[in-house]
């Protein structure tokens, strides 16, 4: 990140109690981001939240909104994660090094789960996008590979046979903001493209290995331009639509079978698995997307609302006001 070292951003991690996983997402990665009023996006990643709440709530008592502490204290704050949102509780306008930061505590099963399946899409989704990871205890880095395989998988899916490495990776953005509503009232509808134009190095560095992977299997062929950028055709017959549903998560695969059916395959190794049946793959982009939609719409509300619920009176409304002012400065 421009301008800060990684000892500086990990000043936060001094101050709390120990964490498994710890990552910065979102703006502040952007190296033209000059807003100094935009806060740093923390993950945190712990074993157990409700025991780590309670020690950070004697550590760190003015993070929480006061409500919180009167009414349940780190009970209450674990119950509405996990009941009302998706299981993630986040402390917004904390007060480090003279700078604002957000940080989201999320178990680190949970966290696991999203990657590995897209269970509820949310965190997974932050992953999909450059993120500068502070503490991995767990090596979230390496397993982290299946959701950028999958995210590459469902981005080729809805692109046509032709398209630009920018375009990839700005399709791939957009996956966890289909069905977002924030989209609609509360972000800036210039995001997607802010967000890869800004950091498409950084892309090109996170996706190079699944799309040397697929131009190995002859899925993708890439051709430079006279401009140096990079078209890429890609094979859009069934076979090659099949491979790459094969890679989307398994809870992604299970509700498309139910949708489009399946059947009984021998794989490379001579094993029996099921594999979704597609007609075409533009049928197989129609129903990933309306899945993928309803995930991230479901999963948004539930974690907006929570967000309202343990942000307090006072940050609730600061919060919201501050995406509607960047809502409004890219529309008008």
């Amino acid at each position: 990140m421009v301008g800060q070292d990684k000892a500086e951003l990990g000043g936060l991690l001094e101050i709390l109690p120990p964490v498994e996983f710890c990552c910065i997402y979102g703006s502040k990665l952007h190296p033209n981001n000059k807003d100094e009023t935009s806060m740093t996006d923390y993950i945190i990643g712990v074993s157990d939240p409700r025991q780590w709440h309670s020690e950070n709530l004697k550590l760190n008592k003015d993070h929480y909104a006061s409500c919180l502490i009167r009414l349940g204290g780190a009970r209450m704050i674990t119950d509405i994660a996990n009941d009302i949102g998706v299981g993630v509780h986040f402390n917004p306008f904390v007060s480090c090094n003279n700078k604002m930061v957000k940080y989201g505590v999320v178990r680190m099963h949970d966290l696991i789960q999203d990657i590995l399946g897209w269970e509820r899409f949310y965190l997974s989704g932050r992953l999909q996008k450059p993120v500068n990871i502070l503490m991995d205890n767990l090596d979230i880095k390496s397993v982290n590979s299946v959701n950028l395989k999958a995210a590459t998988s469902a981005a080729l899916l809805l692109l046509p046979s032709k398209f630009t490495e920018e375009d990839l990776y700005a399709k791939i953005c957009s996956l966890s903001y289909t069905g977002d509503l924030r989209m609609l009232f509360a972000e800036d509808k210039n995001k997607v493209n802010n967000i890869v134009q800004g950091q498409f190095h950084l892309f090109e560095e996170m996706y190079k290995p699944f799309l040397e992977e697929y131009e190995a299997k002859n899925l993708l062929r890439f051709s430079l331009a006279g401009d140096k950028q990079v078209n890429i055709f890609q094979d859009c017959g069934l076979s090659a639509a099949s491979t790459l549903v094969s890679s989307l998560p398994s809870s992604i695969r299970s509700e498309m079978a139910m949708k489009l059916g399946e059947k009984r395959i021998l794989d490379d190794s001579g094993r029996v698995r099921q594999q979704v049946v597609i007609g075409s793959k533009e049928q197989a982009a129609e129903c990933m997307q309306r899945l993928v939609r309803r995930k991230v719409m479901f999963s948004s509300t539930r974690q907006a609302v929570a967000g309202l619920l343990t942000a307090g009176a006072v940050h609730g409304v600061r919060y919201v006001a501050n995406k509607m002012r960047k809502a409004w400065k890219s529309w008008v």
